[in-house]
């Protein structure tokens, strides 16, 4: 077993015993133990397979190409929208998960045979993403704001252009555009923590919430 995976899960005061167990179950089917991205990973001839990982309201098991699992269960989840290839199974109960034991291995080892065959998702590229028209129309009056988001990664990209889109109404558009600028001229995604408190760069995990407390305006 992993050293630090052993401080990891000994540091955590939320989840500890529902992590130890499915670590438990991944080891069972064969994988290597590693640290990475702050989480116990898990991967077969040097690659990688699952992730455990932990937030406020769940825990996961997280398979990087998850997508390509059939699912039988119909258990897998889509993190974010953004999100093209991983799927999780979260869990909120220990009892949960050592009642799916066999179907987490069973996911565990179609996850394994999928890498092993080499399969791999075709991706969406950013420039398959519909621009919104609200959007288009504020690079037109601002072509500062047009480079500052073309700088951005195409992953940060993705995400606010998915973020644009959702809403059916023009205004709630254009709405969503105006309150981001800050953060796109800033180099954030949607998602970045800009407060550095975040256990989870550059994701945002909510620690932004205790300047809220203390009435710190960051």
């Amino acid at each position: 077993m992993n050293q630090e995976v052993n401080n990891y899960l000994n540091r955590l005061e939320k989840w500890q015993a529902e992590l130890t167990e499915l670590r438990k179950i991944i080891l069972d089917c064969g994988l290597k133990e590693n640290y990475k991205w702050m989480h116990p990973s898990y991967s077969d001839n040097e690659k990688n397979i699952v992730l455990i990982h932990e937030f406020k309201d769940y825990c996961a098991i997280l398979f990087h190409k998850g997508v390509l699992l059939k699912d039988p269960e119909n258990i897998l989840v889509q993190q974010t929208e953004n999100t093209q290839s991983a799927r999780q199974i979260r869990f909120t109960d220990l009892l949960v998960i050592q009642e799916l034991e066999p179907t987490i291995k069973k996911y565990v080892k179609e996850a394994i045979r999928i890498e092993k065959l080499g399969l791999k998702l075709k991706k969406k590229k950013t420039s398959d993403f519909e621009i919104p028209e609200e959007l288009e129309q504020k690079f037109e009056e601002n072509p500062n704001f047009k480079k500052a988001f073309k700088n951005l990664t195409a992953g940060r990209q993705r995400g606010y252009l998915l973020h644009f889109a959702k809403p059916k109404q023009s205004k709630t558009k254009l709405s969503r555009i105006e309150k981001s600028m800050e953060r796109i001229f800033d180099g954030y995604g949607l998602t970045d923590c800009t407060c550095g408190l975040s256990q989870r760069k550059p994701n945002c995990d909510g620690s932004h919430k205790q300047l809220e407390k203390t009435g710190y305006n960051n």
